[in-house]
């Protein structure tokens, strides 16, 4: 492994309005993978979601398990025009959420991108998943979203991350 900080921030973004999008954008491809964090809540319960490099097209599909401490819970969606990261571990007015998601070979122009993420809600419950976006372009822009009503609250932390190769 490589001496020195394996994390390197890239980008954060601590907001100071409520907003429905955060944007990281002009993303490097110097580094072999990426960490998102992201710690804060929702102005109402509500699902999130991701896109990269804009695409809306029906080019995204997850699978994901989860736990509400009584019940568990799995299923995987297709052809979807983002990427939903969250059932139930997922962002509320009430209790902050922390998830985490890796994006392993984000620069590679010769495979489809990857996405591996968890959330944790206390009150709500956690969560693993798989996305992948159809596409062999290198990831240059992510954009987290809520549902259109909804907005992530001020003082929510998004912080973009890149690891270099070990």
């Amino acid at each position: 492994m490589a001496a020195g900080s394996t994390y390197t921030p890239i980008a954060t973004q601590t907001l100071g309005t409520a907003t429905s999008t955060v944007t990281f954008s002009s993303i490097s491809g110097s580094y072999t993978d990426l960490v998102l964090i992201f710690n804060g809540n929702t102005s109402a319960i509500a699902n999130t979601f991701m896109r990269f490099n804009s695409d809306t097209g029906s080019n995204y599909s997850m699978t994901w398990m989860a736990g509400t401490g009584s019940s568990a819970l799995s299923s995987r969606e297709s052809s979807q025009t983002r990427l939903l990261i969250d059932i139930y571990g997922y962002p509320n007015p009430s209790n902050i959420t922390n998830k985490v998601m890796s994006f392993p070979n984000y620069s590679n122009t010769t495979t489809y991108k990857t996405v591996l993420g968890r959330s944790n809600n206390s009150a709500a419950g956690t969560e693993a998943l798989v996305g992948l976006w159809r596409s062999t372009s290198a990831i240059t822009q992510i954009d987290i979203l809520t549902l259109s009503a909804t907005t992530f609250s001020i003082g929510s932390v998004f912080t973009l991350y890149g690891i270099l190769a070990a």
